[in-house]
């Protein structure tokens, strides 16, 4: 059939045409993260206190409060642009950089299935992020409205995220006391709320070691949570591993990972990773999903219309590769490693309440204080220790009302800034009381 010129035409056929809803107009205003502001009360600080120190134990940004991505790096990268030129690349970064991925840094056994096609470049953690909640309600059950689940106290951008491209988000069941984990209990319980609500579950998200908390599950656990959130029926579930370098362990390792799981279970299972964090390449914009070879085909598909990250970025992860990784992550971990020993003895001896396991930060039960001063919860607390104490700290109310006797302290700082940033919260904290 000829379709005139003059006559308006939508570029789907009739079928494939977006439902009209009204749900758009319905959402929460998806509020700014406050976590690149709160250090930002440092200055009302040094404006009162000219020549005092002051103390940013708010971010996890090794790229601030440590050397971040060694110049020998990122000369490397350089060098590697100019040969490489400035011409577009493919949606999933380069066949050079998914190689690098799959051969250099995760030194996976081929007998696994996996390969280059399985990687996908992407413009950092929350890039990654998007692209797999997206592909997780396009291939999971299909529909809008179905749930994220995350933790009871998640990284704010979890909260939010999901809930922007039309998923919605569900706070697991948790005990402060287990540090919030998930349990196989828990999970089985969501997808039973979610269902009373006409709501499945698209992914699920086990973050090791987690953020804001620290806490760091075994391999055995995230395994049996997996499992069971597959088995009742969870489209996808998603390893953030950002942080699992930035440990006095071993970091995570594919090879012996995978096998848990079979072959249909492996292709619903996504992996992100990349710099920020044990590199201290937070500006870098650097991330990797890992995926079955179809569900990576369709995130680059979409990505070709969006979003793909620069080759300066991945070239950055390739010499970060070639250089091999611990070593080259030496100056973010060896002092975070340091750092989470002293501030280990210091909460000991402290009497409070608190989660630290890997990765950077600590999380501490701070509710007395906060009662103390008569505030609600936990919220005005960031601002206040930073104006009056110089030590910037991240409230936990700012992860979940479940958080709001809770502050979030990172340590990615050498120890001895580590110390000091502690007995300035000390100080702040017993002010409370007066």
């Amino acid at each position: 059939m000829t379709i005139s010129n003059a006559t308006p035409v939508y570029a789907v056929p009739d079928a494939n045409l977006v439902p009209v809803s009204g749900y758009l107009r319905d959402l929460m205003d998806i509020p700014a993260s406050r976590m690149f502001l709160i250090n930002k009360s440092l200055k009302v600080f040094q404006e009162k206190n000219p020549g005092l120190p002051v103390f940013d134990a708010s971010q996890g940004d090794g790229g601030a409060s440590l050397p971040g991505v060694p110049r020998a790096i990122l000369e490397r990268a350089s060098q590697m642009q100019f040969e490489h030129g400035t011409a577009y690349d493919m949606p999933y970064g380069t066949d050079l950089y998914r190689k690098a991925v799959i051969e250099q840094y995760w030194k996976l056994d081929s007998a696994l299935g996996l390969g280059p096609a399985n990687v996908l470049g992407t413009c950092g953690g929350r890039d990654a992020l998007i692209k797999a909640y997206g592909a997780m309600l396009s291939l999971g059950h299909g529909r809008q409205g179905d749930v994220v689940m995350v933790s009871r106290v998640p990284w704010i951008s979890y909260n939010w995220g999901p809930y922007g491209i039309g998923a919605n988000v569900l706070w697991t069941p948790g005990d402060p006391a287990q540090g919030w984990a998930y349990s196989e209990e828990a999970i089985r319980a969501s997808v039973a709320f979610a269902a009373r609500s006409g709501r499945k579950i698209a992914g699920l998200v086990i973050t090791n070691p987690d953020n804001p908390t620290g806490l760091t599950l075994s391999v055995e656990k995230q395994v049996s949570l997996a499992k069971t959130a597959l088995a009742a029926g969870v489209a996808f579930v998603l390893f953030d591993w950002m942080y699992h370098y930035v440990t006095d362990q071993q970091p995570m390792d594919l090879n012996t990972f995978l096998p848990h799981f079979s072959v249909e279970e492996r292709k619903r299972l996504f992996f992100l990773d990349g710099i920020t964090k044990s590199l201290g390449g937070s500006n870098i914009r650097n991330c990797h999903l890992i995926a079955d070879a179809e569900v990576v085909k369709f995130m680059a598909a979409r990505a070709s219309h969006t979003v793909y990250p620069t080759f300066y970025s991945l070239a950055v992860a390739m010499a970060a590769y070639e250089t091999g990784y611990a070593a080259a992550s030496r100056t973010i971990i060896d002092p975070t490693n340091a750092s989470r020993l002293v501030l280990k003895n210091l909460l000991a001896k402290s009497g409070m309440q608190y989660i630290l396991g890997q990765g950077y930060y600590a999380f501490i039960q701070v509710g007395e204080y906060i009662r103390a001063k008569g505030w609600p919860d936990g919220e005005p607390l960031g601002q206040y220790l930073a104006e009056n104490f110089g030590v910037a700290v991240v409230p936990g109310a700012f992860f979940s009302p479940f958080g709001g006797d809770w502050l979030r302290f990172s340590y990615a700082t050498p120890p001895e800034r580590t110390q000091a940033a502690w007995q300035r919260l000390v100080e702040g904290l017993e002010s409370l009381r007066r």
